[in-house]
């Protein structure tokens, strides 16, 4: 794809830093970069060199770089691209940035480096969306899927799914080209199976998709309780950092605080919430609303309690009963109980109540336990699974694997049903697009537009 402009920007983030990358990508990268430099020249393409750069309005030197050339389509975007490596800080690499402005590029949009790599072919757009989540990731988990979602096994499973509904479509010319013959070429039953296996591979990608959509938002997991009950210590001693305010007095906390952790290499949303109990003030009722708010959304809860004091508020028992998150009854400051306890009957044959854990956020008792129940709670199917699965991991992933899943099946009931072939056919052709606007094979701005306003300016 040929474009015009050429656009700049800081690729890394601003700030103190030894070294800051700016990129240029356009028809007159090469030349305006050219014109920065103060001797030696411009390296080939595929070379680097150092260069001292000057501002050429001005006469004065900006910085000494790492100069590094691409010559179109061999490069990030497919287009001419150079990068000019120099340092860091706040103001050499805006200088920089600056001269390359006024000698003629533009500041790039938003994800629009990669955008270019998406329209000029170097990249599809899952490909594309895995460069995000290479740069946003928090885990290990996510970063092991975005580095498979850009070694293309999704785009390439997906590839095979839209070839096999255009298998159906060809199977199904052959046998409508043949009305009048006893035995067509392909019979109906072949078709009908054809298509049933389609639809088990769907179903079977379709399922990885909420534990993967977890993997880019993190698995909410809300530390409740009654007042008091060790929630704060928890939530510092599971972030490794003092982010709520602990003291004796119960109803300290009094709004929600969110935190986000790897467990287990797996990411997850800690969320702290008021102590739940039916005599409170008007404030205090207030975050306990907010509280509810959070379980009612929750992954998972992980419920503070002292054995010692056991669940006795009407308000907390019926909460617990009405959750549909799974519940881990965790049974707080082991560290001041002479003995373990393992039971509160407030909570036995409560639907999704899982075995209390012993815990202890001054001594570590439990802890490595709760850790290593979390991630398996959450993340079942991936925890168990190889390291090169593919898995869905946007809605955006979802819906499209949903919709030809829906069309697909449909065009085997209507075959069974008695429907006439050409009629059912026209489920395959909704379905092998929605496989395609996955892969960004059927360009839609909208579409573009969302994925690519995520990214950061440079990217």
């Amino acid at each position: 794809m040929t474009r015009i402009d050429t656009i700049a920007a800081t690729s890394t983030a601003p700030g103190p830093g030894a070294v800051a990358v700016l990129r240029m990508s356009g028809n007159a990268a090469h030349a305006i970069a050219s014109g920065l430099i103060e001797s030696g020249g411009l390296p080939g393409a595929g070379r680097s060199a150092v260069r001292w750069l000057r501002d050429p309005a001005r006469g004065e030197r900006l910085d000494q770089a790492v100069v590094t050339v691409y010559a179109g389509p061999r490069s990030y975007t497919g287009e001419d691209l150079v990068e000019l490596s120099g340092h860091g800080g706040p103001l050499a690499p805006q200088l920089l940035l600056e001269a390359c402005l006024a000698g003629g590029a533009r500041l790039a949009e938003p994800g629009e480096f990669t955008r270019r790599a998406y329209l000029n072919g170097k990249l599809d757009l899952v490909q594309a969306e895995a460069v995000l989540d290479l740069v946003e990731g928090r885990s290990p988990a996510l970063h092991r899927a975005a580095l498979n979602h850009l070694d293309r096994r999704l785009s390439m499973r997906l590839t095979d799914l839209r070839a096999r509904v255009v298998g159906l479509e060809a199977l199904l010319v052959q046998h409508i080209d043949f009305p009048d013959e006893d035995e067509p070429p392909v019979p109906l039953e072949r078709i009908i199976d054809a298509g049933a296996a389609v639809v088990a591979d769907l179903e079977q990608l379709l399922a990885t998709a909420p534990e993967g959509e977890l993997l880019r938002d993190g698995a909410v997991t809300v530390l409740a309780g009654p007042p008091n009950s060790g929630k704060s210590t928890l939530f510092n001693a599971l972030l490794g950092a003092e982010r709520a305010i602990v003291t004796p007095v119960p109803g300290t906390t009094r709004d929600a605080i969110e935190a986000r952790v790897a467990i287990g290499g797996y990411p997850f949303l800690l969320v702290d919430t008021a102590g739940i109990r039916s005599e409170a003030d008007e404030v205090e009722r207030m975050g306990i609303e907010v509280a509810e708010r959070y379980l009612a959304g929750a992954d998972l809860i992980l419920l503070c309690m002292d054995p010692e004091d056991g669940v006795h508020d009407i308000a907390l028992t019926d909460l617990v009963g009405s959750i549909s998150a799974p519940v881990i009854p965790l049974l707080t400051k082991s560290d001041l109980r002479q003995s373990s306890g393992r039971s509160l009957p407030a909570l036995a044959g409560l639907d999704g109540v899982l075995p209390p854990i012993d815990v202890s956020a001054h001594t570590g008792h439990g802890l490595d336990e709760l850790v290593a129940a979390l991630p398996r709670l959450v993340f079942s199917g991936l925890v168990t699974a190889s390291a090169d699965v593919v898995l869905l991991t946007r809605r955006r992933h979802r819906h499209g694997v949903n919709t030809a899943l829906a069309e697909v099946r449909a065009f085997g009931q209507a075959l069974a049903d008695g429907v006439p072939a050409e009629v059912a056919s026209t489920h395959l052709r909704p379905a092998e697009t929605a496989l395609e606007g996955l892969l960004g094979v059927i360009q839609q701005d909208e579409v573009l537009d969302a994925v690519f306003r995520e990214f950061c300016i440079g990217k």
